[in-house]
């Protein structure tokens, strides 16, 4: 097994892997809250393939009996594995490293984003890497790429905000408010959760609209009859 898709092993055994290293989720609500959304989006897209596993915020252990080698994605996708929830991430369990790493970038990350998680994600063989600056005040441009060329990084350039993921088979768009996940199968962006939440009230409340209306029309057919009844009975 290559070292791209295995951890370092060691001899040590019976250690334990915390599953928080007791930091934040996010430095902020605007980091956490797009964490969260593009997770929930990634689950929702694969929800129906039993070896996608989509996560973030979980702790990746990779170097076996090491549980100070550690890194958390904010958001990973891994093709090949069973699509389960996980307490921890341990690499040589899994068989492979996530081929997909999106990090939001913050005042207190993009250092190490940018350098010192950019050389880890490379040498455990991590595809493709995004990093995401929400505030727009870190990175320029916002959005930086990378894809993975043998050991090393190669940058991909972002036009207009977009980029395309071979892996995803998406479309990585830089709206010029937020980061979205964008399908050309169908020509759309990915609903976000408040979208969908507003879908699912529209559509809620067309239903009780539609059953105003039948028992409306019942009440009046209902009329009707007693008044053709009442027409016979006076004939």
């Amino acid at each position: 097994m290559s070292m791209h898709n295995r951890a370092l092993a060691t001899n040590s055994t019976d250690i334990f892997y915390p599953e928080s290293d007791g930091k934040p989720m996010a430095e902020t609500d605007v980091h956490r809250n797009l964490m969260m959304e593009l997770i929930a989006e990634l689950q929702a897209y694969y929800r129906a393939e039993p070896d996608v596993y989509v996560s973030g915020n979980l702790l990746l252990y990779y170097e076996q009996g090491n549980n100070k080698k550690s890194v958390a994605p904010d958001v990973f996708v891994v093709r090949g594995i069973a699509n389960h929830e996980r307490c921890v991430y341990k690499l040589w369990e899994e068989g492979k490293a996530p081929d997909v790493v999106f990090e939001i970038s913050s005042r207190g990350t993009w250092g190490d984003d940018l350098q010192k998680k950019w050389r880890l994600y490379a040498r455990l063989g991590v595809a493709e890497y995004y990093i995401f600056d929400p505030e727009y005040d870190y990175l320029e441009p916002a959005l930086r790429a990378y894809r993975l060329d043998a050991t090393e990084y190669e940058e991909i350039e972002v036009l207009a905000g977009r980029v395309s993921s071979a892996v995803l088979g998406l479309e990585i768009v830089d709206t010029g408010e937020t980061l979205r996940f964008f399908n050309p199968l169908t020509n759309e962006f990915f609903p976000t959760r408040g979208e969908l939440a507003l879908a699912h009230k529209q559509a809620e409340s067309r239903a009780v609209e539609a059953e105003s209306r039948a028992v409306e029309a019942e009440a009046e057919v209902a009329r009707l009859r007693a008044a053709l009844a009442l027409l016979k009975s006076e004939a």
